[in-house]
């Protein structure tokens, strides 16, 4: 998705050295680095060095993008690469401890606690089996609630591919949770 007017040229002066423009450009990135990285790593304070560094790397090596519409796509990479090299050094995933996206709404009922801590790591299970651009298409989408355009930037994804990679990672979901699904 092409920038507009007003991104551009924040992303042109932020490339030339504009800071108060680079600011502007973290406050509108952060969020969906994070998701980016956290999808990842699948840890909160390794996903949050990895968005600072990764804005640290693209503010000391800014010159090397030429196109203000590269930009977005640069910054995932940079954050993509980063988040990669400290999986390969933990060399496993742990699944987190809670899931903010499922609530258990009978929670002070022990047995239904007990069920719906098993359902998250059903479903973590599940998201983490996901290949790494399905995990992150669906984390955007449904745990942070971006729209496509934004996932499509982001991900440098057409709609069509988006939809597909969607469509078969609910898919995967459905098959792999059916039998813990009501």
């Amino acid at each position: 998705m092409p920038l507009t007017p007003s991104e551009r040229e924040t992303v042109k002066n932020a490339l030339a050295g504009d800071q108060e423009a680079f600011e502007m450009i973290i406050r509108t990135h952060s969020r969906p680095l994070f998701a980016h990285a956290y999808n990842i790593l699948r840890q909160p304070e390794e996903a949050e060095d990895v968005v600072q560094e990764s804005f640290l790397k693209a503010w000391n090596t800014r010159w090397r993008v030429h196109d203000p519409e590269k930009f977005t796509q640069w910054i995932f990479t940079i954050a993509r690469n980063r988040s990669l090299d400290l999986l390969r050094k933990r060399r496993t995933v742990p699944l987190p401890d809670n899931v903010e996206s499922i609530q258990d709404h009978d929670a002070e009922k022990p047995d239904r606690q007990m069920e719906g801590v098993e359902l998250r790591q059903k479903v973590h299970g599940a998201l983490a089996d996901l290949p790494d651009d399905h995990r992150l298409a669906i984390t955007l989408r449904y745990l942070e609630g971006m729209d496509h355009k934004s996932i499509e930037t982001n991900m440098g994804l057409t709609n069509g591919a988006l939809r597909g990679i969607l469509g078969r990672a609910l898919q995967t979901l459905r098959q792999t949770l059916k039998p813990t699904c009501p």
